[in-house]
């Protein structure tokens, strides 16, 4: 695909039905090509993003996550825009902003579950 562009756009003829043609060529290259970006890159991202976000706003008091940093921990209180994780026996409490937390459920349950 991308040898057919390059040999339209070096190839010029002088002919005036030729480089009306080309052009059109090259137009419907280029939205093709922007429609692949979109259906391959764009879109998934944007699915991911939706299902972090879903994920993050029903969290719950008992939930065991995962955070970025690889803190696991079980969710004991829930704000708007914070939770405090308790982490292991010895009951340490941390605060975390909703953005941190990467999964819900443990690493090795994610992994399971794949």
């Amino acid at each position: 695909m991308l040898t057919q562009l390059a040999t339209t756009v070096l190839s010029s003829t002088g002919d005036a039905e030729s480089s009306g043609g080309s052009s059109f060529s090259i137009v419907i290259i280029f939205v093709v090509l922007i429609a692949l970006f979109y259906f391959v890159l764009i879109r998934p991202e944007n699915k991911r993003k939706k299902a972090a976000a879903k994920m993050r706003s029903e969290l719950a008091i008992g939930d065991q996550i995962t955070t970025i940093g690889g803190i696991v921990g079980t969710v004991c209180h829930v704000t708007d825009d914070t939770i405090v994780l308790e982490t292991g026996a010895d009951r340490v409490r941390v605060e975390f902003t909703r953005w941190a937390v990467s999964t819900k459920g443990t690493e090795t349950d994610v992994n399971k579950a794949r």
